[in-house]
């Protein structure tokens, strides 16, 4: 693994930092002094306040902050600095205390549906990462307000299972201690089942000797790594173990490890992606959306106060478009945390451009803040030279944190933020830029999947067309295309799944008329000669928005050509750009060509879409 620098968005921060900084504390004032000195710029005084904790304030030539937040501060003044902005002013404190990366990294060195290359702490069934680069990440994590980071995968496979034992221990504290100094703690994926690989006949929650366990194993952690801040659980998912298997709930199996931990004052993580994966396309009384709700609505109030279920964003899979997954709206008396994905799986893979601030705005005016009380992203990181592959991908991670830090922060502010630290373009280049990002998430969804329909890829890898590669199988993943229609009625009439909102949720989409277009067909199957509000038939629409789509990624491809963005990063953006066009082409000439073969209806434009 190399040492050299990496190129981030804190080029003005790119020496190592010295074995002494130990604490936020110490970092702060080492970071302070660097990127002064690289900066050209006079220093303000620092005055670390422990009671402050992450919070922090700039006032009268001094950064005044917790252990944390002091350093907190010094990244939010010296980024305001490097572009050309005022600082924050008055008190800054994150909205949400959990900001949270989750790590698919398996101990064998591979990053399961990850898009930046092999894991930058495991390799060979072991912890093994290259110091600086680390250090690199940490600053980028903190300075972004990231402050845990889930290091495994939450499909525990093998070596990674170790981790929390005493052999795994002593590597894991000392992973901890080098993101320590930049405030971010640690957090493991766990594997429910794990008492039985310790001569434990069960895994049963309610069982003593398996309550025993994992107090001990708690106890043997927290004493390893005193601020480790608890452990994240998938269970009776996609064959994963959990509580199902012994006849007891959720709230039982969570409770009982959250139990475990609290005397250290962790947290227990409980991802609520329950559903079934072996679903028979034939029945229609099954619909996957409906099944985190149904798992879980019935549970709240019956969770320990150090749990928090984690729920995604919609209630499929980050998919392209869904709506706010109605399981945020019904649990008032649960700690929730809302999951997004930075790794693109769906969404283009960090190939295609896929800028997100935009989605999380949506989110936040969907979902008001104070609904949930953390906040979790799958990470788009990985040991390629610029840590996320496209170089692009940053602006997703560092947006990501903004988010955390503040869900209502404005999307183009930190979209521009982040372009501005990374590359210094001219002002009307950079315009440029920040417009090619937030536009891209629109010009994907246009070329990719129509009005809110869903799992259009290719199976297992998940990139590129195809329309039918999961309609017959087992995940519940159906769009029932047919001659004459396609999406599913999931109205009280049809599926019930709309039945799961408030009230005014459910008038936004209950009918066809009132249902936004960008989810028409998630909510309602249609026929292809129904008319949208612009006067167009639904088919046409289809036809427009992938024409329009891929002549869109093909206007991005020459903008970006025009752009002096430095070298490297602009000839891996122009090579994974040629990738775009190309996806780009191949759905608009996939889907066009499935729904004409299906509806028999022509291009009113006379484009070209081949039977």
């Amino acid at each position: 693994m190399s040492t050299q620098p990496r190129r981030t968005w804190l080029p003005f921060l790119n020496a190592d930092i010295p074995a002494a900084c130990d604490t936020p504390a110490k970092t702060a004032a080492f970071e302070l002094e660097l990127g002064c000195k690289t900066l050209g710029i006079e220093a303000p005084a620092l005055q670390v306040m422990p009671d402050m904790g992450e919070s922090y304030e700039i006032k009268d030539g001094v950064i005044t902050g917790g252990e944390r937040g002091v350093l907190y501060g010094v990244y939010a003044w010296l980024c305001a600095k490097a572009a050309g902005e005022e600082p924050p002013a008055g008190p800054q404190k994150p909205f949400y205390a959990l900001r949270m990366l989750n790590c698919w990294d398996n101990a064998d060195g591979t990053v399961e549906r990850g898009y930046a290359g092999r894991s930058l702490w495991f390799e060979d069934g072991r912890l093994d990462w290259d110091g600086p680069r680390i250090r690199q990440l940490g600053r980028m994590l903190s300075s972004a307000g990231v402050n845990v980071l889930c290091v495994n995968n939450v499909n525990v496979r093998a070596d990674a299972a170790l981790l929390i034992e005493d052999e795994g221990l002593p590597e894991l504290a000392r992973l901890a201690a080098e993101f320590r100094r930049f405030g971010v703690r640690l957090m493991t994926s766990i594997e429910f089942s794990r008492p039985l690989a310790h001569g434990i006949s069960t895994a049963d929650p309610l069982d003593g000797e398996v309550q025993r366990f994992w107090r001990e194993r708690a106890d043997a952690v927290w004493a390893a790594i005193p601020d480790f801040a608890g452990f994240l659980v998938k269970a009776d998912s996609e064959h994963r173990p959990g509580p199902f298997t012994y006849g007891r709930t959720h709230a039982e199996g969570a409770n009982m490890l959250a139990r475990a931990i609290k005397p250290h004052g962790g947290v227990l993580v409980w991802r609520a992606f329950v559903y079934n994966c072996m679903q028979d396309w034939r029945d229609t009384s099954t619909d996957r959306p409906k099944a985190a709700y149904e798992t879980y609505a019935q549970l709240d109030g019956q969770f320990d106060d150090n749990v928090i279920l984690q729920v995604k964003n919609g209630p499929f899979d980050f998919q392209v478009r869904e709506p706010v997954s109605p399981t945020f709206y019904a649990m008032p008396n649960t700690r929730l945390a809302l999951e997004v994905q930075l790794a693109q799986e769906y969404t283009g893979q960090q190939i295609d451009l896929y800028a997100m601030p935009p989605m999380w705005k949506e989110l936040a005016q969907a979902l008001p803040p104070e609904t949930v009380s953390a906040v979790a992203a799958v990470s788009n990181l990985g040991r390629d030279d610029n840590y996320t592959g496209h170089p692009f991908a940053a602006v997703n991670l560092y947006g990501f944190g903004r988010f955390a830090w503040d869900p209502q922060s404005d999307p183009e502010a930190v979209t521009r933020r982040w372009a501005r630290l990374s590359y210094r373009l001219p002002a009307a280049q950079e315009d440029a830029l920040v417009d090619l990002l937030m536009h891209s998430r629109e010009v994907y969804e246009k070329y990719t999947a129509p009005l809110g329909l869903c799992w259009m890829v290719n199976p297992h890898n998940h990139y590129g067309p195809n329309p039918s590669g999961y309609e017959y199988d087992l995940w519940g993943t159906y769009h029932k295309a047919s001659r004459d229609a396609v999406g599913i009625d999931r109205t009280a009439s049809g599926t019930g799944y709309l039945e799961q909102y408030p009230e005014a949720l459910r008038a936004q989409y209950a009918t066809p008329e009132a249902c936004p277009d960008n989810l028409k067909l998630f909510f309602h199957r249609l026929r292809y000669d129904y008319r949208m509000a612009d006067g167009r038939t639904l088919i046409q629409r289809i036809y427009d928005d992938h024409f329009e789509g891929c002549a869109a990624a093909e206007a991005m491809g020459e903008a970006l050509k025009s752009l002096e963005i430095p070298e490297p990063d602009r000839a891996e953006a122009l090579e994974r750009m040629e990738k775009q066009i190309k996806n780009a082409r191949e759905w608009r000439d996939v889907v066009n060509t499935f729904f004409h073969r299906l509806s028999g209806a022509e291009d009113e434009k006379g484009r070209k879409i081949y039977d």
